[in-house]
């Protein structure tokens, strides 16, 4: 194999074969209609991804329970319906050459009434920064009902057409709330000590697998920290990745932050105007690759494709997932792929995409640079 063409080389998670090692990490849309059901746009944003050359794309957040819809025009898995819906979703990915993962999340205590309907649940009654409801401490019944709601979705995600399921353990939603010591006051057994705290998790990977089978890759969006004071550290996040590569996970999306963390994140330069640090979550990865088998999808700040050959190279991950980039160039990966080797996205991760999705049109901010040549 070339070192340096190692992002475009053929390469598996579990049984699923990918044509290249280049990840659409996934991104909350705004593209859908109350109900959680993608419009045509939606599908036709998909079918350019596929079409761009990427190897798997992980969908926006999909909500498997009505009281876990994160934000308006979210996705959702949690009946058939809205299934049934998203059945174009996965055929035109299909068409284009390209496989298709679903992520699958709760939002637990971050979003509020007026969005899902009813008040929140989360680990602890903790009211969360910037959301106004306090939410209400889940029942040992909650719980329960909750891991049944992800086995369901991940069912009715298989019976679609989805290559993959994703579970969303990372950015202060329902999952990272369970292993937060900040967010996770609960004396019970899901709460306390590591082991406890990482039970809910476990319990959710566990149902998840056993609806899809051995052979269909199941995939966690992981924090390896919170970047807040009293939040998941690395050194815990590290242990939860042990304990879910041991559980049979086929590979980690290595991640970092919550909304709650704001300048903690290490996206840029605390204190100045720099430009935002390119892989930013590397260090991360590479403490955590020795203690994991599984594969290690990295994300964060990745905006040149030589960076991404060289953590590769390095065997600091073993994919590299990019969110913002594939915003302002869904092609990306052709270009990448077909480019010079200082081949470099034009997004200056400036996140003045997420702010259309309010408007429910997800799109780059930047035409200009967009649009240059």
């Amino acid at each position: 194999m070339n070192p340096s063409r190692q992002l475009f080389q053929p390469a598996s998670l579990n049984r699923l074969r990918l044509r290249n090692r280049l990840v659409r990490s996934a991104t909350w849309e705004g593209m859908c209609d109350p109900r959680g059901i993608p419009g045509e746009e939606l599908i036709d944003r998909y079918r350019q991804l596929a079409a761009g050359g990427i190897g798997l794309i992980i969908t926006g957040f999909a909500y498997v329970a009505q009281e876990g819809k994160l934000l308006p025009g979210a996705l959702s898995l949690q009946d058939d319906a809205s299934a049934r819906a998203i059945r174009q979703l996965v055929e035109v990915v299909h068409a284009e050459g390209g496989k298709v993962c679903a992520q699958l999340g709760h939002a637990g205590g971050q979003t509020r009434r007026d969005i899902c309907g009813t008040n929140p649940l989360a680990p602890s009654a903790l009211q969360l920064d910037q959301y106004p409801q306090q939410p209400r401490e889940m029942t040992a019944a909650d719980i329960e009902r909750v891991v049944d709601a992800f086995a369901a979705a991940a069912e009715r995600a298989c019976r679609v057409g989805f290559d993959a399921i994703q579970l969303h353990a990372a950015h202060g939603y329902l999952i990272n709330q369970f292993l937060s010591p900040l967010c996770n006051r609960r004396t019970d057994s899901y709460g306390g000590e590591l082991r406890n705290r990482m039970r809910f998790l476990l319990q959710v990977c566990g149902a998840v697998r056993e609806t899809i089978g051995p052979h269909r890759p199941l995939l966690a969006k992981l924090n390896l920290s919170d970047n807040l004071p009293g939040g998941l550290t690395a050194e815990d996040a590290i242990q939860v990745a042990r304990a879910l590569d041991e559980a049979g996970i086929d590979g980690i999306e290595v991640s970092s932050g919550t909304p709650a963390s704001g300048e903690q994140t290490p996206i840029r330069r605390r204190g100045t105007d720099d430009p935002p640090l390119p892989c930013y979550n590397l260090e991360l990865a590479e403490r955590l690759r020795p203690q994991v088998r599984c594969p290690l999808l990295l994300v964060g700040g990745m905006r040149r494709r030589k960076d991404a050959e060289a953590v590769l190279q390095a065997g600091s991950a073993d994919f590299i997932s990019l969110c913002r980039p594939f915003i302002c160039e869904p092609a990306l990966a052709r270009q990448w792929q077909f480019g010079s080797n200082d081949a470099a996205s034009r997004c200056v991760s400036c996140s003045g995409c997420f702010k259309t999705a309010f408007r429910g049109n997800l799109r780059c901010v930047q035409p200009l640079r967009r649009s240059a040549s």
